[in-house]
């Protein structure tokens, strides 16, 4: 005769899955990691904000409960005061300000214009964009600008500093920055503190190097410009790229 004592644990006598427990794709934080925030719920945003819920519930469930309660509307939630997230278990005041705290930060994003982007389509755009970082130094410095199709800066970003009559400037530097932040046109520009623009061999050697390589890479070189303090030579201007 079958045994009538059924020792198979039942679902609700199971021990509840912590976020640790559960499949690495299906964590919030490394969810965000390998398919960015676009991915996540809400609540899985707001999880990771709070970083975890209480013995017997995860941060996503606790924040899934807050959330319910403001007819899952993130503008509510935001009308919230300390006191009443803290009416929640799990939910002390550090977690409660941190929420309120994001809140703010959306709101204040809505009230701000996107940032300008510099449109450095010209040598003399690029010119008036660096000399004053590059207008009194006694050492050369050069620098690359990394810009979208439409010429405007996605990043401004010193490669080298050397001598009084020279720096070293790696290509593969430029290219890897370039390829990093998806930019689809690279500009270089070098001061002389020497205050004469004139080009070195070595500037036309960097510059053809550079040259090369964005063409392999489908990458617009827009100029080579140097830079002293009132005066450039652009290679663009002068025919040279």
């Amino acid at each position: 005769m079958g045994n009538n004592n059924d020792n198979t644990p039942r679902d609700e006598a199971r021990p509840r899955l912590t976020i640790a427990d559960w499949a690495e794709d299906d964590r919030p934080r490394e969810k965000l990691a390998l398919r960015g925030p676009a991915a996540l719920s809400n609540a899985e945003l707001l999880a990771i904000l709070i970083g975890s819920g209480s013995a017997g519930e995860s941060a996503v469930e606790l924040t899934k409960r807050v959330l319910n309660d403001c007819r899952n509307n993130l503008n509510t939630l935001g009308k919230l005061s300390i006191a009443d997230l803290t009416r929640y278990k799990g939910m002390g005041p550090a977690k409660a300000i941190t929420i309120l705290a994001a809140c703010e930060l959306g709101k204040r994003r809505q009230m701000e214009k996107a940032e300008e982007r510099p449109d450095l389509g010209s040598a003399t755009a690029i010119y008036n964009h660096l000399h004053p970082l590059m207008q009194d130094l006694d050492t050369e410095e050069a620098w690359i600008l990394l810009m979208n199709q439409n010429f405007k800066l996605i990043k401004r970003e010193r490669i080298s500093h050397g001598g009084i009559s020279e720096t070293a400037v790696d290509v593969r530097i430029i290219m890897r920055e370039a390829l990093l932040n998806n930019a689809t046109v690279v500009a270089l520009a070098h001061n002389h503190p020497s205050q004469s623009p004139r080009p070195s061999k070595d500037d036309d050697r960097i510059t053809q190097k550079l040259n090369d390589a964005c063409g392999t890479m489908r990458i617009f070189f827009a100029d080579h410009v140097i830079i002293t303090d009132g005066r450039y030579y652009s290679y663009r201007e002068e025919g040279r790229l």
